[in-house]
């Protein structure tokens, strides 16, 4: 497979009569754009907003990120999702870079529902405080407590797809600021130099464990709940099969935007040839009975063996029951003989001091921390709230609380807050993007 990316790299965004990309600008005909949010007959209530890095501007309940794209000789930019299936990872994809859009609930924050601070301390803790976002502010008929709240999700998260792909078409007749070339050869056929390099497969475990469906990421618009592993083209993520459904606490969750710009995937692209021979990806995915979990993981240590693999990187999307499949999953690779990493967060609880993750095994030895979920955050108040601030303050929403017998609520009555990193949108940033560092004490 070759994926060209040609990239248009946005320096700014702002409202006009024309959609159009010109010199760095992103000017949104607003009443066009909303017309393609309103084509689902479900939202009632639908406004945008732009924000940039620095803003005093707290973001809140975000659902979902997306990168505008635009499939170059035609076809869906999300296949099986937004349009009919095909070969994701193969020609030409336009992207706007620098930029995303957000998706935001008017009302209500779900438990997969995250804040984004623009500026000021909370902007260090998510990576999307450092885009140029159109922020997509909605609502649905659906009645969040008539448990209706899987409908708005979906609703929403839909809404934004179109929107991206509204945004993407301006770039069908521009010449990109840069073209990006993502090319492997199948793993049967690579030269004596690459073969003799260590081989390295990524094994990502994205959330799927909701039976009844509706949040789970999507596999080419399959939910991922049904699927067993599967060996997979790099090109293929990075190129629109896969989006986010997760219903994981906020940080720990990875958004469709991730999983465009997966910055793990590009590394190992970085490296191959160089210094490691990358063979490509296993899609897991997280289950629910322990026997789906066991199964699960030797499904991957089958495949990992017989692809040659030396070593492995996996990767899970969120924790606690989770923790189980991602144990699972390095042990039976390490049993295969394949030497594993894992990337992971971990709940160690507020002061730190608990189990890390929930399932553990001595052959777990070398696993890569991206921050505890559990961490208390304090953060000022902002000048203005895209969303609902109040989201924050219902229990249903992870992070935030109505009432905590030491801390009182998580919004104050001068317009402060405090949560746990839970409610931080994306904030662990297990995909790659993370800039914390390991302190020694």
């Amino acid at each position: 497979m070759k994926l060209e990316l040609g990239n248009f790299y946005v320096k700014d965004i702002c409202f006009g009569d024309e959609t159009s990309l010109k010199d760095g600008l992103l000017t949104v005909n607003k009443e066009e754009a909303l017309a393609v949010v309103r084509e689902d007959e479900h939202i009632t209530e639908a406004e945008l907003y732009i924000v940039s890095p620095g803003d005093s501007v707290r973001i809140v309940p975000v659902k979902e990120a997306i990168e505008p794209r635009y499939r170059v000789g035609g076809g869906p930019v999300f296949p099986g999702v937004t349009g009919d299936l095909m070969q994701a990872g193969n020609g030409t994809t336009h992207a706007l870079k620098d930029m995303s859009v957000l998706v935001v609930g008017k009302h209500y924050g779900g438990f997969q529902d995250g804040l984004i601070d623009m500026g000021g301390e909370g902007a260090k803790y998510t990576y999307y405080s450092q885009l140029k976002n159109l922020v997509l502010v909605a609502d649905t008929d659906e009645v969040f407590e008539q448990r209706e709240q899987q409908k708005k999700n979906r609703a929403l998260r839909w809404a934004g797809m179109r929107l991206a792909e509204y945004l993407g078409t301006i770039t069908k007749d521009l010449t990109p600021d840069e073209v990006e070339t993502f090319e492997l050869d199948p793993v049967t056929k690579r030269s004596k130099e690459v073969n003799e390099l260590p081989s390295v497969v990524l094994v990502l475990q994205p959330q799927s464990q909701m039976e009844e469906g509706g949040y789970n990421d999507l596999n080419y618009g399959w939910d991922t709940n049904r699927m067993l592993p599967t060996f997979m083209h790099p090109n293929e993520v990075l190129d629109g099969a896969m989006i986010s459904g997760s219903f994981m606490p906020c940080s720990s969750k990875w958004a469709t935007y991730d999983f465009q710009n997966f910055p793990m995937i590009r590394r190992l692209y970085k490296e191959h040839g160089k210094t490691l021979n990358f063979l490509g990806i296993i899609m897991s995915n997280l289950n629910v009975a322990l026997e789906q979990k066991e199964r699960a993981a030797l499904f991957v240590a089958q495949m990992a063996k017989n692809l040659g693999a030396d070593s492995a990187i996996v990767a899970e999307e969120g924790y606690g029951n989770p923790d189980a499949d991602f144990t699972a999953c390095l042990v039976a690779l390490e049993n295969a003989g394949v030497k594993t990493v894992g990337l992971s967060n971990e709940c160690t609880g507020r002061d730190g001091a608990s189990q890390p993750l929930v399932s553990l095994d001595e052959k777990e030895d070398a696993i890569v921390s991206c921050g505890n979920v559990s961490t208390l955050i304090r953060l000022p108040k902002m000048e203005t709230v895209l969303g609902e601030l109040e989201a924050l303050a219902r229990d249903g929403m992870s992070g935030g609380w109505s009432n905590d017998e030491i801390l009182g609520a998580s919004v104050k009555e001068d317009g402060s807050i405090i949560m746990e990193n839970n409610a931080m949108f994306c904030g662990d940033q297990v995909v790659g993007w993370s800039t914390k560092r390991m302190v020694e004490f």
